[in-house]
């Protein structure tokens, strides 16, 4: 068993940054498991058993937090005592908004061009790349967290939740795509 106390970095023995390996967070996150998975507790204590599960619920929300940038970037500025409340937080960059704008009327508008496939997987590798490059600025700000570089990052995350959201409803639509083919 182990210290429900450490922040997600300490449980997975990673050091606090942004940028984090995937492949360890992975191999970790399997140990943790087959430490604390319920199925080896199923015939000890119901203290065990409990601790077990608890263990494993904050084992499973510490790794989808830091393999989702999203979530790790918020969860960092958690740990510099900023406090995002996602559903309330929305930029204030009027031109990155018009753009969103003109990115939702683009994929609204797929629906009725000649190939929409080939137009829809284009405006997939845009967005793809727009939430690249967010990652990237995210991953600088995080490095010096000064005042500034926490409101750049914190910045940063409203905007990837507008195009992880574009980025899903473009999904959405290459499936219904895929089901009238």
């Amino acid at each position: 068993m182990f210290d429900l106390s450490k922040n997600h970095f300490e449980l997975f023995g990673l050091p606090v940054g942004f940028i984090i390996d995937g492949a360890a967070l992975a191999e970790r996150y399997r140990d943790l498991q087959r430490v604390a998975h319920p199925d080896r507790y199923a015939s000890g204590t119901e203290q065990e058993q409990r601790l077990s599960l608890q263990q494993t619920t904050r084992i499973n929300e510490a790794y989808e937090t830091l393999k989702n940038p999203v979530l790790r970037a918020q969860y960092l500025l958690s740990l510099h005592g900023i406090d995002m409340q996602a559903e309330k937080e929305t930029t204030r960059d009027t031109a990155f908004l018009m753009e969103q704008l003109q990115l939702r009327e683009e994929l609204e508008q797929l629906r009725h061009v000649d190939d929409p496939q080939a137009a829809l997987d284009e405006l997939m590798e845009r967005i793809s790349a727009m939430i690249k490059k967010q990652v990237a600025q995210m991953a600088i700000q995080f490095e010096d967290p000064t005042p500034t570089n926490l409101a750049a990052a914190r910045e940063a995350v409203r905007k990837m939740q507008f195009l992880n959201k574009l980025l899903s409803e473009a999904e959405s639509l290459e499936a219904e795509l895929e089901e009238t083919r």
